[in-house]
């Protein structure tokens, strides 16, 4: 039993990701990611997100099988998968589905909504719309890089979390094809397995 004298953590249960990929990916829009950064909370509505899913999926890493750089995937759902891409960018996943199969949802996009001045500086120069629209910017914005490869997302107290929001109706979302994909051969290429709110 939890101590009747500690709050509920705010944080989404890992029974939110342990489900098929694609229903996460979903749910996902108009949940609250939240940074805690320096005592100070940075957080925005998730509004863009894509599914991967699983050794099948030859637009998902880990077609390759379990690597180092993939074993997060293959660990418990609701651990965040943090990876280095272009030499220069992290992205930042969410681990969905039972252990040992590897399902992540990759977080594309937020609309910032607590610690805009230090998100405005993190991403100095760039005006508002462009602070969280791609999901490199996302990551330098909130501060998240390989540190957190591996965090609990549904732990209290720690560091990256996401938060129950507001529930996007179905009407308003749309689906298209995944971005940045351009190598991988149909039918992975064309999928609709991108999620955007709005």
């Amino acid at each position: 039993m939890y101590n009747t004298t500690m709050p509920l953590s705010p944080c989404l249960p890992g029974s939110f990701y342990d489900r098929p990929v694609l229903e996460v990916a979903r749910q996902l829009l108009g949940m609250r990611l939240v940074r805690q950064l320096d005592g100070q909370r940075l957080s925005g509505m998730i509004v863009e997100a894509e599914a991967y899913d699983g050794e099948a999926d030859l637009a998902c890493h880990a077609r390759a099988g379990r690597t180092p750089r993939t074993a997060v995937m293959y660990g418990s759902p609701g651990r965040a998968y943090v990876y280095f891409t272009y030499g220069m960018h992290w992205l930042l996943n969410c681990v969905t589905g039972p252990e040992n199969y590897p399902a992540a949802v990759l977080l594309r996009a937020i609309l910032p909504q607590e610690g805009l001045i230090q998100i405005a500086a993190r991403r100095k120069g760039r005006p508002q719309a462009e602070w969280c629209n791609g999901p490199a910017k996302l990551c330098q914005a909130m501060a998240i890089d390989g540190q957190l490869n591996g965090a609990d997302l549904t732990a209290p107290g720690g560091e990256l979390w996401i938060e129950p929001g507001q529930p996007i109706a179905a009407e308003l979302i749309h689906t298209g094809p995944r971005i940045g994909i351009h190598n991988v051969p149909d039918p992975w290429r064309s999928l609709p397995w991108r999620f955007v709110a709005g």
